[in-house]
């Protein structure tokens, strides 16, 4: 069996984090994921997808990601039920987040190009590595290492590139 699910959305609201009486951090958010196609009056729609994080990842959330942030998930669809306080059965259906990655920098207001003369593609510095902020100054401007920044250009400078022919994948 397959239960896999892969979202890219914003952020709705701050993400709330709680704690179990065991002392295990849990943040809920919901994402709003564009559909695909436009309606009949040429909008977009889109769903607004409720997410479940838990321990250090969901205090992660909490911390850096805000209301409109663009974010990756990745987990699975979970269902669960409970008796509400009215007597009735409750269904919720949730997506468990195995992994959240945030797509913005730190800083970005969210609705924008996503690149905020940051390193294009690159996650926020705050994420890279283990220590999501921690570390010094060194550690984080290491940490960018591999990747290229949107203005450089890798192929000025002389104007040719000197390519051999079994380098060519034709």
């Amino acid at each position: 069996m397959i239960n896999r699910v892969v979202l890219v959305g914003r952020l709705t609201k701050d993400p709330e984090l709680r704690y179990t009486p065991n002392g295990i951090a849990v943040a809920t958010f919901s994402l709003a994921v564009n559909r695909p196609f436009s309606n009949q009056q040429g909008e977009r729609e889109a769903d607004f997808i409720n997410c479940v994080v838990w321990r250090k990842q969901a205090e992660n959330v909490a911390n850096y990601l805000k209301k409109g942030n663009l974010a990756g998930v990745d987990g699975r669809v979970q269902t669960r039920n409970y008796e509400g306080q009215d007597g009735r059965r409750v269904y919720v259906t949730e997506v468990l987040a195995e992994g959240v990655q945030f797509l913005e920098p730190k800083g970005s207001s969210g609705g924008g190009s996503g690149r905020g003369g940051d390193f294009y593609g690159a996650p926020p510095r705050e994420s890279q590595g283990a220590s999501f902020g921690g570390g010094n100054q060194n550690q984080r401007q290491n940490s960018n290492q591999g990747f290229t920044r949107v203005d450089d250009d890798p192929f000025a400078g002389s104007g040719q590139i000197d390519i051999s022919d079994d380098d060519l994948p034709f």
